[in-house]
């Protein structure tokens, strides 16, 4: 049974930072595809950042420059450092894995997310 457990969200002001992190179990994920994503209320789902099996990371831009994924694959743990924090970046945070989906990366606006495995999220508050 595949399972992501994300922590480390929090509430933070305008600049600061925060990492948040998925502790994944059921499997050895060194050779998945992982990613980030978030929600807002009332606003659909986005990609934030992907990790693909051979750790290329590559980033929606409204967060290239900020934000940055990494995995430590010896701890199956996924992680996402958060810096300048802006209150648009307010959302429930997911992070999603799959072993060998068609693609895993961002452009643009855009993440991949067609990824089967998906944790129940943690929320990040960014006040102005």
């Amino acid at each position: 049974q595949v399972q992501l457990v994300e922590s480390g969200g929090g509430s933070v002001q305008s600049g600061g930072s925060l990492t948040l992190s998925c502790a994944a179990s059921g499997h050895t994920y060194s050779t998945y595809c992982m990613g980030w994503f978030r929600q807002a209320p009332g606003k659909e789902r986005e990609g934030v950042a992907a990790s693909d099996s051979d750790g290329v990371a590559t980033y929606a831009d409204s967060v290239k420059g900020r934000f940055t994924i990494s995995r430590d694959n010896a701890k199956n743990t996924l992680y996402l450092q958060m810096n300048s924090l802006k209150p648009e970046d307010t959302a429930m945070y997911y992070c999603a894995a799959d072993l060998s989906p068609p693609t895993c990366y961002c452009s643009g606006s855009w993440c991949y997310d067609g990824l089967n495995y998906w944790g129940q999220g943690t929320q990040v508050t960014v006040s102005s």
